[in-house]
């Protein structure tokens, strides 16, 4: 009889609905506990969209790469909860950019999954292959920005580190501000852009498989010649989002 009753509910559990990704991300968003200014930035930032491209779930383990306040790592960290890991990184340089919003993120506040990272460029102390993904949120032109007190950085170990880090398959996803067409990256100096285009394969240059783009950050009109910074375009330039995998083998 108890052999009976253990075999009808193993089969109780089989048919339960397994909850699948978009979901997960509805429900991180859903939290009550969110900062408002989290609730404003999902306006523009789409993070159901951006989310769902890496393709995640619970237990997996997610490196947010130049994280800044932690907008994308805590609803990253619910999504990959239970069990899972987001590695909130954060260089000196970048700690010191973001000012009080690292401070607001952390401050009284339960961020399940989350773990603070805060390690240097030339140390990302990621590991090897146990990574599912990490992402780059507007700051993939940095690798070739070295202006207002930001480090040079040797963008061939950088992308190796992160390369190595993410298990065969594993997602890399960037998300950047867009410059005009042939300006590759010259425009990351003065202007925080960088080309889609030139983006693409630079990364590819490093060992990743591209495997496809959104358009839903695309913004008509962006002024390609103005500064990320400047109140007529800050938070409405024209963004990228490219998704790239390690290879299987």
């Amino acid at each position: 009889m108890k052999r009976i009753v253990s075999v009808m509910m193993l089969a109780a559990v089989a048919v339960l609905p397994v909850q699948t990704q978009a979901e997960t991300v509805t429900e991180a968003l859903a939290n009550p506990t969110r900062l408002t200014s989290d609730l404003e930035r999902d306006k523009r930032s789409h993070p159901e969209v951006i989310i769902e491209l890496l393709d995640i779930k619970a237990g997996d383990r997610v490196a947010d790469i130049f994280a800044g306040g932690g907008y994308y790592s805590e609803i990253l960290g619910r999504v990959v909860s239970p069990g899972g890991e987001v590695l909130m990184h954060n260089n000196q340089a970048y700690i010191a950019f973001v000012g009080d919003a690292l401070k607001k993120r952390l401050d009284g506040r339960e961020l399940p999954g989350v773990q603070r990272h805060d390690r240097e460029i030339g140390d990302l102390d990621l590991g090897e292959n146990n990574l599912d993904a990490a992402l780059i949120i507007m700051s993939y032109h940095d690798l070739y920005h070295t202006a207002d007190g930001w480090p040079a950085i040797d963008r061939a170990d950088f992308m190796g580190q992160i390369v190595r880090a993410l298990k065969p398959g594993g997602r890399f996803l960037i998300v950047d501000h867009d410059a005009a067409p042939g300006t590759g990256k010259d425009s990351a100096q003065e202007l925080h852009r960088i080309e889609e285009s030139f983006a693409r394969k630079d990364v590819e240059s490093h060992g990743l498989k591209y495997v496809g783009k959104s358009d839903a950050l695309h913004a008509e009109g962006d002024d390609y010649s103005v500064i990320v910074f400047d109140p007529k375009v800050r938070g409405k330039t024209d963004r990228f989002v490219l998704v790239f995998a390690k290879p299987e083998s």
